[in-house]
């Protein structure tokens, strides 16, 4: 963690009187008019910055960066590089000692401080991050990320840099998918573009021309076969002894981003028709698998022939959903000394013109979107290019022409190479680099795989699915107090069932006072609390069955898989991004040097913590 020290207002004046070429923040003020009696420099929460243009410098005298070669590695296993260090020497020219104000035990004195820190950002009207984290736009860490510590992030581009309208993107995709279907000879007639059929994380299954959803272990627990729902019981018998495992290609296909919306879609539809016998014979024998083969096609064609992206360019504002705080969160990340990459897999001309719409407009000083950029890589043939290299090309026209190149320069332009050639240019490897995408496999899962690189998922529906579980409080409360109450109520059942068993079996029960029970009071017993159980079922039931349909009236919750548990989203989510969250906007509520830290995560046997509340924190012998 960085060097701290705590200074008096006045001290901290003089200081900063005194060093050179320093700048107050947004709004300069003579002197605070909060309460707060001491501020707290450390390296998130800058209080002043150095005007001069070398990050390296910052402060002057009186400030210094921990740099690669000096960083060590701090208690929770991160790297300190980027932390900002006060120079004691510097205090001592001024007459400061930087432990003189620090009276007291320092668990008071650090009580005291976060108690003034949260004033003070109260008054500056600057959210705390967790406010931000609290709400459906926070970022949520599932492994502890230094943000300080990163020289360099990359970002992909579609539905993450820029956001499509679902409906209006996906819609066109799949219209352009159901015309080259119906050019290949399938009946398309009466077939629309339902967005809601599907949500991204589901699982397709090739071999059977089903959609399913599962928990993070690969276990079925909604399914649906061409549009239709599938039962429980149906679900269970169909998966029963089957687990979903996405090594398996062949039968398995992971919906991992919105761009599989209208593909899943039309398969399903398609699916209908091929149960219905619609399909003409002389398309040859079809199966569930052949047919998916030949949706894809459709859609690839949609894609390669370039009609969708032509007419997208010819009027962007229709599909493109604008972020004016984006820009802003990625200068300050620039400001901040850190590297931006661009890196994806759309051509040169699209990518031009979806940035400039999306940019352009909300940078200053005549900034254009190129500017933000110390690299740009498109045509990147993710995810081969984080595991192997191909040719690297320059764009030098806007015209988009090329020519073979074999070094990249900052401020480049290229097209193809490899994130290898990437790391070789800066300088900068491994964990040093954070990549930034909205595709589990894609973007996220092999740059961490093949390179070790730290990992940001963008994930849009999470601030819909945030809202969805807000207002499912109330019904979510109901189901688990009715759960509760059965599982009390079944563990009276089951030791009168025992105690019963043993009476069967001439033995006694398990107390006195069950083996002394009246045979008609233990069976009347036993009566009443099963008919009040099966009563709990018909309730909890549908109370199951209806929890996430606020979000998605067939599947649910996009993290969840029942009341409990994780979907398989989310399993992936957890294994391969190291934060992740909706936009790429939102980190303009923390700072680009924001020290994410992972929360506790519970496990089934964390009942220890109730069982020493219950017996006043006495431990056992």
């Amino acid at each position: 963690m960085p060097n701290l020290t705590i200074l008096s207002w006045p001290n901290l004046q003089s200081l900063a009187m005194a060093t050179t070429n320093l700048q107050f923040l947004q709004n300069p003020f003579p002197r605070p008019t909060f309460s707060s009696k001491y501020l707290v420099m450390r390296a998130p929460k800058m209080v002043f910055k150095c005007g001069c243009s070398s990050s390296s410098s910052v402060g002057g005298d009186a400030f210094s960066l921990t740099s690669s070669s000096k960083c060590d590695v701090d208690y929770l296993g991160e790297s300190t590089k980027g932390d900002l260090n006060i120079n004691l020497k510097h205090l001592e020219n001024f007459g400061l000692d930087g432990q003189a104000t620090l009276e007291g035990p320092i668990e008071q004195v650090a009580r005291l401080e976060a108690e003034e820190a949260g004033s003070l950002l109260r008054d500056l009207g600057i959210p705390s991050p967790s406010a931000a984290r609290l709400s459906p736009r926070g970022i949520f860490c599932t492994r502890t990320l230094n943000l300080r510590s990163i020289s360099a992030i990359g970002y992909d581009m579609d539905y993450t840099l820029i956001h499509y309208n679902v409906m209006a993107w996906e819609g066109r995709a799949y219209d352009y998918c159901m015309e080259n279907l119906k050019s290949m000879g399938f009946p398309v007639e009466g077939l629309a573009f339902d967005p809601d059929l599907v949500i991204r994380g589901l699982v397709i299954d090739k071999e059977k021309g089903n959609l399913v959803k599962a928990d993070r272990f690969g276990y079925v627990k909604r399914a649906m076969h061409g549009t239709k729902m599938l039962s429980t019981r149906a679900v269970s018998e169909m998966y029963g002894r089957e687990l979903v495992d996405l090594r398996k290609e062949s039968q398995w296909e992971f919906l991992n981003t919105l761009f599989s919306v209208s593909e899943a879609v039309a398969y399903m539809q398609m699916v209908d028709r091929l149960d219905d016998g619609v399909i003409p014979a002389d398309l040859g024998p079809l199966d569930y698998k052949g047919l998916y083969k030949a949706v894809g096609k459709a859609l690839f064609r949609a894609h390669v022939e370039g009609q969708l992206k032509s007419e997208i360019m010819s009027k962007p504002e229709l599909f493109v959903e604008p972020d004016p705080e984006l820009p802003l969160a990625l200068l300050d990340q620039k400001e901040a000394g850190k590297k931006l990459l661009l890196i994806t897999n759309s051509d040169y001309h699209y990518t031009d013109k979806m940035m400039q719409h999306s940019f352009n407009r909300f940078l200053p000083n005549d900034m254009g979107w190129r500017d933000l950029f110390d690299m740009v890589i498109v045509s990147a043939r993710k995810p081969e290019f984080f595991q192997m290299s191909h040719p690297l090309y320059e764009v030098v026209t806007g015209e988009g022409l090329m020519r073979p190149c074999f070094k990249t320069r900052t401020g480049g332009l290229y097209s193809g190479g490899s994130a290898q050639m990437v790391e070789n240019s800066l300088n900068i490897h491994g964990d040093e680099i954070l990549y930034v995408g909205d595709h589990i496999y894609t973007d996220v899962s092999q740059s961490k795989v093949h390179l070790r690189w730290r990992t940001a998922l963008i994930c849009r529906e999470l601030e819909e699915e945030y809202r969805a579980l807000i207002h499912s409080r109330g019904p979510r409360a109901t189901v688990v107090e009715l759960i509760n109450q059965k599982e009390v109520v079944g563990d009276l059942f089951n030791q009168l069932r025992l105690a019963l068993q043993r009476r069967t079996e001439g033995r006694p029960a398990q107390t006195l006072a069950a083996t002394n029970m009246d045979d008609r009071e233990l069976t009347e017993s036993m009566q009443k609390l099963l008919i009040v159980m099966q009563r709990l079922d018909e309730k909890i039931a549908p109370l199951l069955e209806a929890d996430g349909e606020l979000f998605n009236k067939r599947w649910g919750f996009l993290s969840r898989a029942g009341l409990w548990d994780k979907s398989h989203l989310m399993r992936q989510i957890e294994k391969y991004a190291d934060i992740y969250t909706s936009r790429v906007s939102n980190f303009l509520n923390y700072t680009p040097f924001m020290y994410f830290r992972s929360q506790e995560q519970t496990l089934a046997h964390d009942t220890y913590s109730h069982y020493c509340s219950e017996h006043n924190g006495s431990s056992t012998n």
